[in-house]
């Protein structure tokens, strides 16, 4: 069973930078498409960004060029770099592993870690 462990998130100022971390157990990391997604109070649950096995990333408008994703195969964690931080970034961040071979099967989340941006 895969398991998705969170980390790096709390209270930044605007502007500020933030890393997410997400390890992952149980399963072979580079079949796994990753991906972040973040929950504000009241709004739905929405991509921030993406990345394939193979490397190929994708991201939300609200934060192109200022967010960037990457995974690190020998440490088996995906990474959420945040940057230009703003007060609507301010979310419950979830770290998701899918396998794009079969996604309904094998769809995994995280516990979610809060980023709050605030003066």
């Amino acid at each position: 069973q895969v398991q998705l462990v969170e980390s790096g998130g709390g209270l930044v100022q605007p502007g500020g930078s933030l890393r997410l971390s997400c390890k992952f157990s149980g399963s072979i990391f580079a079949l796994y498409d990753m991906a972040w997604y973040r929950q504000a109070p009241s709004k739905q649950r929405e991509l921030v960004a993406s990345v394939t096995g193979g490397g190929t990333s994708k991201y939300g408008e609200s934060v192109k060029d200022r967010f960037t994703i990457s995974r690190d195969g020998a440490l088996n964690t995906v990474y959420l770099q945040m940057s230009s931080l703003k007060p609507e970034d301010t979310a419950v961040y979830y770290c998701n592993a899918r396998a794009p071979l079969k996604p309904s099967e094998y769809n995994f989340w995280g516990q979610g870690t809060q980023v709050t941006v605030s003066s």
